[in-house]
């Protein structure tokens, strides 16, 4: 099959006119008239003619032998080691693929129209970069030598339409109860951060938690590469940062992004992951009346996020501990903690509330907490949240009914 598509794809490239601009169709048909020559004879079936002509085609005008992962919709990723080993992920177990890049220079050539649609560089000078594909995707790219088998590409998917949290309720990620609670929070106003570990779903469910914004609010998002999918906003703004080049294109950063949103007034900002220095300009914007935040971060557990936090902030400010941890406590109201349980299911695993600093030490009370074992799990009330302030400015009740309709997650 390898020996047709290469055959193939290169009498087609013969016969290209690269003077103008062919159009899908042109090429469709010139597969068709090359790879019936080079099948004359063989005893190729329809079904295996047609799989080599798309084949050709991906090779030729999409992502080659990524481009019938990136189509599925059940694929959530795609893991490149090199031209010759590739593995997806689907329904939470991975396997190999059974296609391959001809060649190292081939996957380059895909590699290069990954990046150039979004105006990023990756080169010898520059062997690392994250950019997205049109779809939302997500990619990251290691060139070789850096990644000593081969270049890797890595690909995390995104559903077309956006998990919204009813869905989340029926896979069991959370309770409706929980759901219910994190839907006042976000209607009031309160400054959410959610962590968890690779792969546990954090930027879904931020997705989900942007259903809950009033759609007459002006919302910022800030990303290294814009994947987040908010739902029912109107007055939204989508900011990405840029990466500087070769040509003296100076760079755009998330702390760049953070400080100039703070002039478009915003209603809220989501900040699509906080890793490093911007975690002291997030939280400089949530100590200064920009309630109703939304971010992600990485971390093993709500109080590990907290430590996490302190040394982003020590990255770009050289502060007192005591310092920092105030403005954590004063400008994050409420931690959800996200995780993969050994049946590879991403669920809620805390829901915590930031209640000040005792001792020195920022007071983490649990609300939600995830108990069980062996597959029982569920998402068991711990807490009652201390600080209704929002709340009662919003005029939303804690009483069940009492939420002005907010009670009812709809479908």
């Amino acid at each position: 099959m390898d020996d047709f598509i290469t055959q193939i794809r290169k009498h087609v490239l013969e016969r290209m006119d690269l003077s103008r601009e062919m159009t899908d169709q042109e090429i469709e048909n010139l597969i068709g008239e090359e790879t019936s020559q080079v099948l004359q004879g063989s005893s190729v079936s329809i079904a295996e003619r047609m799989q080599l002509e798309q084949r050709v085609f991906n090779s030729l005008r999409k992502l080659d032998a990524l481009q019938e992962l990136i189509d599925d919709p059940m694929v959530s990723e795609i893991m490149v080691n090199g031209p010759e080993h590739i593995f997806y992920e689907k329904e939470g177990q991975v396997y190999p693929w059974n296609q391959r890049f001809a060649s190292e220079e081939k996957m380059q050539d895909v590699i290069q129209q990954i990046v150039g649609r979004h105006n990023r560089v990756v080169n010898m000078s520059n062997p690392i970069v994250d950019t997205r594909l049109e779809d939302g995707s997500r990619v990251n790219i290691v060139l070789s030598p850096i990644s000593l088998d081969g270049s890797t590409i890595t690909i995390r998917k995104f559903p077309e339409k956006p998990l919204d949290m009813r869905r989340l309720i029926e896979k069991g990620a959370l309770t409706e109860d929980a759901a219910e609670f994190l839907c006042m929070l976000v209607r009031a106003r309160y400054n959410l951060l959610v962590s968890g570990g690779t792969s546990s779903g954090k930027t879904t469910f931020l997705n989900a938690l942007s259903q809950y914004i009033p759609e007459d609010e002006r919302v910022i998002t800030i990303e290294d590469s814009a994947e987040l999918q908010i739902q029912g906003v109107h007055n939204l703004v989508r900011l990405e940062t840029r990466n500087a080049n070769m040509e003296g294109v100076m760079p755009v950063t998330i702390r760049d992004l953070i400080r100039t949103s703070l002039r478009m007034r915003p209603d809220r900002i989501i900040i699509g992951e906080c890793r490093g220095a911007e975690a002291f300009d997030m939280l400089q914007a949530l100590n200064t009346g920009h309630d109703g935040g939304l971010s992600t971060a990485h971390g093993n557990s709500s109080r590990d996020i907290l430590s996490r936090l302190e040394m982003m902030v020590l990255m770009g400010m050289d502060l007192p501990i005591a310092a920092i941890r105030q403005q954590i406590a004063s400008g994050i109201d409420v931690i959800v903690h996200l995780g993969r349980l050994p049946d590879k299911s991403r669920r809620v695993l805390e829901i915590s509330e930031l209640c000040g600093i005792k001792d020195g030490e920022i007071c983490l009370e649990p609300l939600y907490r995830l108990q069980g074992a062996d597959g029982d799990w569920h998402l068991e009330k711990t807490g009652q949240l201390r600080n209704l302030k929002k709340l009662k400015m919003t005029g939303i009740s804690m009483e069940k009914g009492e939420t002005h309709g907010l009670s009812h997650i709809s479908s």
